[in-house]
């Protein structure tokens, strides 16, 4: 392999106020939080990690979780300068905090961005009671005004929206609601996913009257339109951006390297040898506080590289260049013929001499052409 792919820095903070009953995190309700401990373990576990990547430049760095926004601002700033201070970072990187509208503070998000955070994202999901209700969340839609009204004070300009749609019981018109809501504060990036229910989450052992296919096809194509119309362009097939793209989201979606910190963090590393290795780290935070970081170390074989490789791919509004699929695994084209053939003939993808292209039909059914890779 003549480059090795490009690498991001991620940080698990698990802690959270209480457990959201649609969330498949790994996060755990927690009142008392041992911050200063958990940040010397976030550290140690990174000077151990460090070999993997070695002379490699960390691009960007997504401090996410749970709820990171919970640890004050000092904390914060003591972990970004020791990350710099024990890894190789670029240049004026793009830094990320993921905040909850409860956890956000006028003193707290100035002292953030004096730290280097230059990205904020904040976990909205919708503006109305009734949806906050129904997702449990626990702030309301005076807490959200509040927020963006800090944020802004606090002088961020790159400004993550994190919004649902087709939420149970929600009509056309409730869902476009929500999203002029959140356009009209002119956020520089919107996340609009809709709701989906994961294995093994409080919403999995319940039942939903999610709205019909009908209406959650109007709701996404009805959205599109009025966020392309105000200036938002999307490259991914739930995030919009007017100002800047989440470099740090590109890098995963690109199949590119990262590095993961925390407990429940994951890394997924490119060796000199073209070999990718999967690192997972332990769940259990009293394990991940003793020291006790690795949970599982694997080479990724080339079934599964594959298919993670089109996982990430495909989600992304842009052709495939043919020539990025081996240089970015290592793997012969030839291996993949079977599974395209499948997928033109299915009628997901197309192809050219340079390009794999997902065409309408495969953009509407991502899932079913994910299968043909399987």
């Amino acid at each position: 392999m003549k480059k090795l792919p490009k690498v991001s820095l991620y940080v698990h903070i698990p802690f959270c106020i209480k457990k959201c009953p649609y969330c498949d995190f790994h996060s755990l309700k927690k009142k008392y939080i041992p911050e200063e401990k958990y940040i010397y373990h976030l550290i140690q576990d990174l000077k151990e990690s460090i070999h993997l990547i070695k002379h490699r430049k960390i691009q960007t760095i997504f401090i996410g979780g749970g709820t990171p926004s919970l640890f004050s601002a000092k904390n914060i700033n003591f972990l970004i300068k020791e990350i710099k201070n024990n890894i190789k970072v670029v240049e004026n990187p793009e830094i990320t905090i993921e905040a909850n509208p409860t956890t956000i503070e006028n003193k707290k998000f100035l002292e953030y961005k004096q730290a280097g955070i230059n990205r904020l994202s904040i976990g909205i999901q919708s503006f109305k009671k009734s949806s906050l209700d129904y997702l449990n969340r626990e702030y309301s839609t005076k807490n959200i005004l509040n927020s963006i009204k800090i944020a802004k004070l606090a002088n961020f300009d790159n400004i993550n929206f994190d919004l649902m749609h087709s939420l149970p019981h929600q009509t056309l018109n409730m869902a476009i609601s929500d999203l002029k809501k959140a356009i009209s504060f002119n956020p520089s990036h919107i996340s609009w996913y809709q709701l989906s229910i994961e294995p093994k989450t409080k919403f999995f052992y319940t039942k939903h009257k999610f709205p019909s296919e009908k209406t959650i096809f109007n709701i996404f194509k009805k959205g599109e339109e009025i966020l392309i119309s105000s200036g938002y362009k999307k490259y991914e097939i739930s995030s919009y951006f007017k100002k800047n793209p989440c470099l740090h989201n590109l890098n995963y979606w690109n199949f590119g390297d990262y590095l993961g910190i925390g407990s429940g963090a994951h890394s997924k590393i490119t060796q000199i040898n073209g070999k990718i290795i999967r690192i997972s780290k332990t769940k259990k935070v009293s394990n991940f506080m003793k020291g006790l970081y690795i949970e599982e170390k694997k080479n990724i074989s080339k079934k599964d590289i594959i298919l993670e490789y089109f996982m990430n791919v495909l989600r992304l509004i842009k052709p495939i260049k043919k020539k990025d699929f081996h240089r970015k695994t290592g793997i012969n084209q030839k291996y993949l013929y079977p599974f395209i053939k499948k997928a033109i003939n299915s009628k997901y993808l197309i192809e050219d001499s340079k390009y794999w292209k997902t065409t309408k039909k495969g953009k509407n059914f991502l899932n079913d052409l994910l299968e043909e890779f399987m």
